[in-house]
């Protein structure tokens, strides 16, 4: 019997396992793919609200990854939330030095409840090393703007909106860009892919889902995404079947916490 495809999650550790890498292990369990992970950072943090960071040391996380594509073939990578500046220039020599197929980068600045979640140095190195390193990135509309510098964040999904910032990150050498729309009164995704001088636009209509369940959507999102690409998918049916995902298991959450909770990762092995 063949194995399942092997993705690496590079990001954070959050204890509610609503976002973070344990949170991404159990997308890619639902997706019918196998998660190995480097943890970037610790994070204190409940359902309410992130209450402090502390970055993993920037060589340990260099070992790790070193180790695991020593170890195995991997199919795609996900990068999530940092930490640090340091880790950042850590994950980007990694990638120029193994080019590994099937990059998904999710730009996480911030947590929802505001909290930073990445110095200066690091969205420096996002802006500069990791958009033209990445397949696609996954931004929300606020870090859309913010990674293409726009003075004002926007607050609407307009075309001529979404056209700009797309344009703008295709301009600092991004390749494919998906700005998320969950976090918005309409929740369509906007893709742009970048290709020999072409631009191609999908939009991806969703409905909203009234529900407290929606922690960790975003990366849930974008693991869902490599796990596509991993099995072969292009990369407008992967975003398809990504978005899918998550709004299923946003309609199968059940109560955890006081707060944002987490969506229902393996709903489909619940069923």
């Amino acid at each position: 019997m063949a194995g399942k495809p092997v993705i690496l999650s590079i990001a954070g550790y959050d204890p509610s396992s609503g976002a973070g890498i344990s949170a991404d292990v159990k997308t890619a369990a639902a997706c019918n793919c196998y998660a190995m992970t480097c943890m970037t950072a610790l994070t204190v943090q409940s359902t309410r609200s992130v209450f402090g960071v502390e970055p993993v040391r920037p060589d340990v996380v260099r070992d790790t990854l070193n180790r695991v594509a020593e170890d195995v073939d991997l199919s795609a990578v996900k990068i999530g939330m940092l930490g640090s500046g340091a880790v950042a220039e850590v994950v980007a020599e990694f990638l120029e030095k193994r080019k590994l197929p099937n990059v998904v980068l999710d730009p996480i600045l911030r947590s929802s409840s505001g909290a930073e979640l990445i110095d200066q140095q690091g969205v420096d190195v996002i802006r500069k090393r990791l958009l033209r390193l990445a397949t696609v990135t996954t931004p929300n509309l606020a870090e859309a703007a913010a990674l293409a510098e726009v003075s004002e964040s926007p607050e609407t999904m307009e075309a001529s909106v979404l056209r700009l910032l797309a344009v703008r990150l295709h301009e600092m050498g991004c390749a494919a860009v998906v700005i998320t729309g969950g976090d918005q009164r309409e929740t369509n995704d906007y893709l742009s892919i970048w290709h020999d001088g072409q631009t191609q636009e999908v939009v991806l209509k969703g409905s909203r889902i009234e529900s407290r369940a929606t922690h960790g959507t975003g990366c849930a999102f974008s693991t869902a995404l490599a796990c596509g690409l991993a099995k072969g998918l292009d990369l407008v049916q992967a975003t398809r079947e990504a978005k899918e995902y998550v709004r299923k298991a946003i309609a199968a959450a059940y109560p955890i916490g006081q707060g944002l909770g987490p969506m229902n990762h393996l709903f489909r092995l619940d069923e």
